[in-house]
């Protein structure tokens, strides 16, 4: 029991920095007064970066190093990206880089910037280290703690108070922390909350089960690749095993090619690991098609938050913080994944699930982005009648909360999207490789948001055609956000179509193995 709590504490710690973390948008725009462009640029390069890491760090996993190892090293790191965090903030080490100590762009210095970037690179590698290895080592210890063997009721009797916790947590993070003013104090309690984490994680590693590696099917891919280049000028046989009809090169590592070669694992494959492989690789096609999805996720906690960052969040005389809206999308993500799942599973054929939300899922990128960019036409209409357009700091005379719909159709996109990409993997995937589906649907997720950058800027340009002013100008008042979301929605909507048409020609599964089998089964039948 005590090992299992100490691992979970790093999962309370995640969810307090995610918290902290949400509002690094204005934070760039208010304190370091960087351009829109910039610090999204700044926001989706990390966030994309840390979720496209954890397929490298799969392969690391499953090589060599373990769940455990991965999560000390990724905890650590985390540690030291938070701390440095809070340490590169104002006024923190002012004094000792010799700048003045307000929240101004002027005081930032060369110190705080190297720290700053440092630390962002140093929390990416925590976050993709936590997504690879925190959910399995985690499940791995509940799988083979003996103590719970012995006394069944513990792990139940500790999911009461680990409920209340994880209820807590985001209302703390919500309330407590947004209305500390100092940013030093608001990154300094979440990099206090992970640097204990992981010393109660630490002080326990000879208590934890440790699960050897296993070796990745990566590895796999990379022979069979390996072996068939090395035999590329070897005729394919005339009458080849029933293999899938696609990349027909391939088959070439299954050729035996001299006695000394059968030794060498790297010049010859199995049939097996040659489909397998042949499966994985005609995958990609419709993984492409689920980036535009990322790129419709990356928005939410840049230029929505940048939107709402100078609109009227009072309520009565409550000034609402700003991560109520990670509260209002982390609970309908949830929420109607549930529910999506719930109905699917009475209505839709099971093996078409992964594909009927996925569409469900892109019919609500586009609907947020339609939702968004009527939003954002009704803000511009508000500045332009209180002739704000010059006055990028004042308080725009309008709610925030009419921001509130588009982000609960992104938290649905997101649940949804998770769960189809996650149920498409390992329903299609070579069966080696389902272990990775939760790490590949936040790879594609992160190629999305990565790719939101290169969006925005071909955007940019192509709307300065002609001598035309830029959408995207230095202050969000005189920006056009409400063309570059109708430029997403149309964009969504090819997609969309996009998807259909590959979903169409990719070959399944289940039909594929079928057929194999047949072919195996007719030549089986025509031999003496």
């Amino acid at each position: 029991m005590a090992s299992f709590v100490r691992i979970s504490v790093l999962v309370w710690a995640d969810i307090l920095t995610g918290y902290a973390m949400f509002v690094m948008m204005p934070y760039l725009t208010n304190v370091w007064s960087l351009t829109i462009t910039d610090a999204a640029t700044i926001v989706n390069v990390f966030n994309g970066v840390a979720t496209i890491m954890p397929i490298g760090m799969g392969f690391l996993v499953d090589t060599f190093m373990g769940d455990y190892w991965m999560l000390l090293l990724s905890s650590i790191a985390y540690s030291f990206g938070m701390s440095s965090l809070a340490m590169s903030t104002l006024p923190v080490l002012s004094n000792a880089a010799g700048n003045c100590g307000a929240d101004k762009p002027k005081c930032i210095g060369d110190a705080q910037k190297v720290l700053f970037y440092t630390a962002l690179a140093l929390i990416a590698i925590g976050v993709s280290g936590h997504i690879t290895s925190l959910e399995s080592f985690l499940n791995y210890q509940k799988e083979n703690q003996t103590i719970d063997q012995d006394d069944p009721n513990c792990i139940r009797l500790w999911r009461f108070p680990g409920a209340i916790i994880l209820v807590l947590l985001p209302v703390v993070a919500l309330i407590a922390l947004q209305f500390i003013q100092p940013w030093s104090v608001r990154f300094g309690i979440p990099a206090i909350c992970t640097v204990v984490a992981t010393f109660l994680f630490i002080i326990g590693s000879f208590s934890y089960i440790h699960s050897e590696p296993r070796g990745s099917p990566f590895t796999t891919v990379f022979r069979v690749f390996v072996a068939s280049a090395s035999k590329m000028f070897c005729p394919l046989p005339h009458q080849p095993r029933p293999h899938s009809q696609c990349l027909r090169f391939l088959d070439k590592a299954a050729i035996i090619d001299g006695e000394e070669r059968e030794q060498n694992r790297w010049k010859l494959c199995s049939p097996t690991e040659v489909l397998d492989t042949k499966i994985f690789i005609c995958m990609i096609p419709m993984w492409m098609t689920f980036i535009m999805c990322g790129v419709v996720l990356s928005i939410g906690n840049t230029y929505f938050l940048e939107q709402a960052n100078n609109m009227n969040r009072k309520v009565g005389k409550l000034k609402v913080p700003l991560p109520i809206f990670k509260f209002f999308y982390d609970l309908v993500k949830e929420q109607f994944k549930n529910r999506y799942v719930k109905v699917a599973e009475k209505v839709i054929p099971e093996k078409k699930i992964a594909h009927c939300g996925m569409i469900v899922a892109m019919l609500f990128s586009i609907v947020c982005c339609i939702t968004a960019a009527g939003v954002e036409t009704r803000r511009l209409e508000v500045i332009r009648r209180h002739g704000l357009l010059d006055k990028p700091n004042e308080t725009i005379p309008m709610s925030m909360f009419v921001l509130l719909p588009q982000f609960l159709f992104l938290g649905a996109l997101d649940g949804v999207s998770n769960f189809s990409i996650d149920r498409f993997f390992t329903d299609q995937a070579p069966t080696p490789m389902t272990s990775y589906s939760q790490i590949f649907s936040y790879g594609v997720i992160g190629a999305g948001t990565v790719g939101s950058v290169l969006s925005v800027y071909v955007v940019g340009k192509a709307s300065e055609s002609g001598g035309k002013p830029s959408w995207f100008r230095n202050t969000l008042n005189k920006s056009r956000l409400d063309n570059y979301y109708w430029t997403l929605a149309a964009l969504s909507s090819i997609n969309l179509v996009l998807y259909i048409l590959v979903a169409q020609w990719y070959t399944y599964k289940d039909h594929q193995l079928k057929t194999i089998k047949m072919e195996t089964e007719n030549e089986e039948s025509t031999q003496p």
